[in-house]
């Protein structure tokens, strides 16, 4: 069973504080989608190291996000992407997708 995105590192994080709450779920609703379109571009263009730069951003979002196990998948999915190695993709394009689904809902 896959992992389920959650907003308790923001919440914890804003302390009863909405505004900053929103402006958090609001930076990352604008930053996600296009990190995850740089990321798509460079592996399409066959740039694993440039790709492993994104994933390296895109990390800290699952983390922010509770998501420890990808968080986890996410590190090796950087480091083999510097060797060239694209074993992770699959993996790692289903959690941005999870991702995606999730900053939609809130």
């Amino acid at each position: 069973m896959q992992e389920k995105p959650n907003l308790d590192y923001i919440e914890a994080l804003a302390a009863g504080e909405e505004d900053f709450k929103k402006k958090f779920i609001n930076i990352l609703k604008e930053e996600f989608p296009e990190e995850k379109e740089e990321y798509m571009d460079n592996l399409n263009r066959d740039l694993p190291r440039e790709a492993s730069l994104n994933v390296h951003k895109l990390k800290h979002k699952l983390s922010i996000l509770g998501l420890s196990e990808s968080y986890v998948l996410a590190v090796d999915h950087e480091e083999a992407l510097r060797e060239g190695n694209r074993e992770y993709e699959g993996k790692f394009l289903k959690i941005l997708e999870n991702i995606e689904r999730f900053l939609k809902t809130i």
